[in-house]
């Protein structure tokens, strides 16, 4: 579907969490633009949100469809009236636990679509759709809301890597792929500082097919440091992507071809 030729390799390299905060704003935005970075997902409902969409200049962007709130100082809510999915001071839930334990399905969906719709509104033009913390993919019948809106909207999405599907105990790829719903082939996520001979080696070792590398940038300022435990990997992520240029040579070394979902959404769309 996207012209590769057998056993290349290609990279989507998101950065998640637009809309977090303004640090991250800065840093995503900068890394689409200055560094290497191919694609975004917003968390419409987060307290930066609307920056972002201001900011917006027609970069590869996604919704992060968001139903937690994580952090013990900064707080946000659903955009619906969807009374299930608020803990005791009037967010979404901190723990993933406590989401799917309360939470409603049908006000799931409908928060959701609302997310989808209301960046859509914004004037993003949608390229996929990521789940934040994995809440959607880890559970089958948020999964199943995961997928009726990639259907409807007719987006890619991020999927678990395989190996955890032992975990969350049911074949989420299979599924998405018996109901026509693509994503990238691999997932790989950045949660450390890693260093040159790290980033190396995950260049070399990227299988064929299509790689996501999921990232989480931002710069570094007082905001992030006040409410953030790994502002410094954050940090270091925009500098990777941005400042250094390592992971950029390694690339063109390895002949990784770069990608955006955008390639993703448009080869699903001729095909359906």
């Amino acid at each position: 579907m996207l012209g590769l030729e057998p056993g290349e390799r290609a990279l989507i390299v998101t950065c998640d969490d637009l809309g977090l905060c303004h640090a991250a704003n800065m840093g995503i935005f900068r890394a689409l633009r200055e560094g290497i970075a191919t694609s975004a997902s917003l968390m419409v409902p987060a307290p930066w949100a609307r920056d972002a969409a201001a900011r917006h200049r027609g970069e590869d962007v996604g919704v992060h469809l968001t139903l937690n709130a994580e952090y013990d100082t900064l707080r946000w809510g659903p955009i619906t009236v969807s009374p299930s999915l608020l803990d005791g001071d009037g967010g979404f839930p901190r723990q993933l636990d406590d989401l799917w334990d309360h939470a409603d399905v049908e006000e799931v969906a409908r928060e959701c679509r609302t997310q989808i719709e209301r960046a859509i509104l914004w004037g993003f033009d949608v390229t996929h759709l990521s789940s934040h913390l994995g809440a959607l993919t880890m559970r089958p019948e948020f999964f199943d809301v995961y997928l009726e809106l990639a259907e409807e909207f007719r987006l890619p999405v991020r999927l678990p890597p395989t190996d955890q599907e032992r975990l969350i105990g049911f074949p989420a790829r299979k599924v998405a792929a018996e109901r026509g719903v693509l994503s990238a082939d691999h997932v790989v996520r950045l949660r450390r500082r890693l260093g040159a001979e790290g980033l190396e080696r995950l260049v070399m070792d990227l299988q064929p097919g299509v790689t996501e590398m999921v990232v989480h940038p931002a710069v570094d300022t007082p905001e992030l440091r006040s409410f953030c435990p790994d502002w410094a990997t954050r940090v270091e992520q925009w500098s990777v992507l941005v400042e250094s240029g390592d992971l950029e040579v390694m690339l063109s070394r390895a002949g990784v071809r770069l990608l955006g979902f955008r390639e993703l959404r448009d080869a699903l769309r001729r095909e359906t």
